[in-house]
């Protein structure tokens, strides 16, 4: 078997680019896939699991999304995944979060998620002659992530096909997940655990361990009538979930730092400590920046947070507050209403304004506290009008329409 060596993953912000020079892309044009999943709209569409490549040879890799309306709470998990190249979107900018994820889909995730992308895709490996029954039916683009996935162990030695383009089961993927992370001997050491789940008879007994494992390990659970619903098809934001979540079980790549906020960002100028040693870092202009469950700009981080960075050529593309700072500090922001979200009794939850700073329309996302002051002209509080949000520590507490 091979050695599993973590592979260093290439993070790009919307659009960041690389240059290859020489170097060819081992998926210039993508690859055609029927998606099969209900929520479907756009059966032409071409799936962005290989890299978009410009007539420059440039790679190009979003981050940020046009039609997460739908799955708002997976927003950070597509975001982080997207920064490391694991789960990416389509070539027109969408994600579609409600379309359901193939297995094959869900492999290549998984094996990119472990850091062997680059393994994966070398001419070795993509030479590789399968022996599964249905081996004819595996993209040639994939069968270097299947040869891959199969030295790791995340097959079974009594799997003799793919079914590539069957959709993955929430019990498939968290299996899947749970041996990409190296735990299936603690699997089955469960095996003979009790799941209190309502269907838990619906799970096989060699099944068990693997999901006690995973509940375990924080990588699922359950609904909220307390059922698993083992059978149930995976939709791209629920596997985005999943891989964030397991990838931060794995070692962190060289790309991925993580400190405190010594100072307020300034000209993109993010300064962070760490182990008493202060390091400065760029921000890209679009990098996606999450503190305390929501999107912000970079004026949002306050001195104190501890936040976790992934950068691309030394300019942080992606980070996310793991802790937010003791410091009180207020703000008062002027801009345009990009977007609300109301909550069942019609109160609003968050808020997005745009604002152009440097040059650059930024938008950032706040909670709103419950006892909001909405004031001003009211019949004007529509997408594009100009609001003044004041409030403390990320919680709007007044909004003002011009």
């Amino acid at each position: 078997m091979k050695k599993n060596l973590l592979k260093k993953a290439v993070a790009t912000g919307l659009v960041l680019t690389m240059v290859m020079g020489g170097a060819s892309a081992a998926f210039a044009k993508g690859n055609d896939r029927d998606d099969h999943g209900k929520n479907n709209n756009n059966n032409n569409s071409k799936t962005n699991y290989n890299q978009n490549v410009d007539v420059k040879g440039n790679i190009q890799i979003r981050i940020n999304f046009d039609d997460l309306k739908s799955a708002q709470w997976a927003m950070r998990y597509i975001a982080s995944l997207a920064s490391k190249r694991v789960f990416e979107g389509y070539e027109d900018g969408t994600f579609k979060p409600d379309n359901t994820v193939s297995r094959i889909e869900a492999i290549t995730a998984a094996v990119r998620l472990m850091g062997l992308r680059e393994l994966a895709e070398s001419p070795a490996e993509m030479q590789t002659k399968l022996n599964f029954k249905d081996a004819d039916k595996i993209p040639s683009w994939a069968v270097g992530y299947v040869a891959v996935a199969l030295e790791n162990d995340l097959f079974t030695e009594n799997d003799d096909s793919v079914q590539p383009q069957k959709e993955a089961d929430r019990l498939w993927a968290t299996t899947l997940l749970v041996k990409a992370l190296k735990l299936e001997s603690e699997a089955k050491a469960r095996m003979n655990s009790t799941l209190t789940f309502k269907d838990a008879k619906q799970i096989p007994a060699g099944s068990v361990g693997y999901v006690k494992e995973a509940i375990e390990k924080g990588l699922v659970d359950g609904f909220e009538d307390n059922t698993f619903r083992p059978g149930q098809s995976v939709t791209r934001a629920q596997l985005a979930a999943l891989l964030d979540r397991t990838g931060n079980q794995l070692p962190e790549d060289q790309n991925s730092s993580t400190g405190t906020v010594n100072a307020v960002v300034y000209n993109n100028v993010l300064s962070v400590t760490k182990a008493g040693v202060a390091t400065q870092y760029v921000l890209h202009p679009d990098a996606f920046i999450l503190r305390n469950g929501v999107k912000v700009a970079a004026s949002a981080l306050q001195v104190g947070d501890e936040v976790k960075v992934r950068t691309f050529n030394n300019t942080v593309v992606f980070l996310e507050v793991t802790k937010m700072g003791q410091v009180n500090q207020t703000f008062d922001l002027l801009g345009t209403l990009t977007a609300t979200t109301v909550n069942t009794q019609g109160k609003i939850t968050t808020i997005s304004i745009t604002q152009n700073i440097n040059g650059v329309n930024q938008t950032a996302t706040y909670n709103v506290s419950a006892n909001v002051a909405l004031t001003g002209n009211l019949g004007s509080f529509t997408q594009g009008h100009l609001i003044q949000l004041k409030g403390q520590n990320q919680e709007v507490t007044s909004i003002d329409v011009k």
